[in-house]
């Protein structure tokens, strides 16, 4: 059985509409809705609710908890196949940055850590939510050790990963 930890921050990926107010917030972790939509043949994913925050207010604070969120899930029994981190977009390349300057500080650490988001949220149509979780996960079974981001049909290794907004993906710079 293969295990991956998947962690969420929140962001546009698990954004819904508020009606009452007319906007999109992020209430809460809605990434179970999206795995149950897949087929993962012998794989077990454990949900850990980190934050439930628009990227662009996460604090260095609650960066730092998230790093502090992927060294558990890299500790925690039985020992994961990888680690995939939901983020918002807009700042996930600080956070990728982030993770791969003080876990691979003193080496690779013991598996992939993806991040990912989506451009659109789960919920609105011609999201790229499901297409990239799904990249993320796979890509925790192809690429070795480190701190990626996987989207739009690509895995990138950080450092040097930046959001390029006019594409509306990401790219090494």
């Amino acid at each position: 059985m293969r295990h991956i930890e998947l962690l969420t921050t929140g962001g546009t990926i698990e954004k819904v509409y508020d009606e009452a107010a007319g906007t999109l917030v992020n209430r809460g972790a809605i990434v179970q809705r999206m795995i149950r939509r897949l087929r993962l043949e012998e794989t077990e994913v454990r949900v850990r609710e980190v934050l439930a925050k628009d990227s662009l207010h996460i604090t260095k604070d609650e960066r730092l908890l998230i790093v502090k969120a992927v060294r558990d899930a890299l500790a925690s029994s039985p020992a994961p196949a990888g680690i995939v981190v939901l983020h918002g977009t807009d700042t996930l390349c600080e956070t990728g940055d982030l993770l791969h300057e003080i876990l691979e500080a003193g080496g690779a650490p013991a598996c992939p850590i993806v991040l990912t988001g989506a451009m659109r949220p789960y919920e609105m149509k011609r999201s790229d939510a499901i297409q990239n979780l799904t990249e993320a996960m796979f890509a925790t079974s192809l690429v070795g050790p480190g701190v990626y981001v996987a989207a739009h049909g690509r895995v990138l290794k950080f450092p040097g990963v930046v959001k390029d907004r006019g594409r509306g993906t990401f790219v090494v710079a």
